[in-house]
């Protein structure tokens, strides 16, 4: 097996510098320097996977030392996959620290004051209707016994 000194030194260099941009305090730093570390990665083990050969399938006539080895393919995309949704989250952080900073001291906490009051005072209407409900229930029920159930 034989990798492109090329192809290991773009590695090297992409691990690299994704290491130091990932070093800074801020989370869109970071986050860029965790795709460098991800696409260098990928890009080693890409280089680790040997010389390109035939696809990796057996068929009468083929000699097996000539195929492609499969492993690092597989390991690329599971990285990648693994990677989008690492990326994913930390784009979520990211939102969620810019809001929360935008927001300044009071926090979450804008509007709750207003919606609590408001939630309140739909729960004291839904008691009293029910209890209204509850009234007229009665007085059928009553009304039905007084008859004798004969109405």
């Amino acid at each position: 097996m034989t990798a492109s000194l090329t192809l290991v030194i773009v590695a090297a260099v992409l691990f690299g510098s994704g290491i130091a941009v990932m070093l800074e305090r801020s989370l869109t730093r970071v986050l860029i320097g965790f795709l460098l570390v991800g696409n260098g990665v990928n890009l080693f083990m890409f280089t680790m996977g040997g010389e390109p050969g035939l696809a990796p399938i057996l068929v009468d006539g083929v000699d097996p030392a000539e195929l492609s080895d499969p492993l690092p393919q597989a390991f690329i995309l599971t990285a990648i996959v693994i990677n989008l949704g690492i990326t994913a989250f930390m784009l979520a952080l990211i939102y969620r620290s810019w809001w929360l900073a935008q927001l300044g001291e009071a926090g979450d906490l804008i509007g709750d004051e207003d919606e609590i009051a408001e939630d309140a005072e739909e729960a004291a209407d839904l008691i009293r209707s029910s209890a209204e409900d509850e009234r007229a229930i009665q007085e059928v029920l009553d009304a039905s016994d007084e008859d004798g159930g004969r109405a």
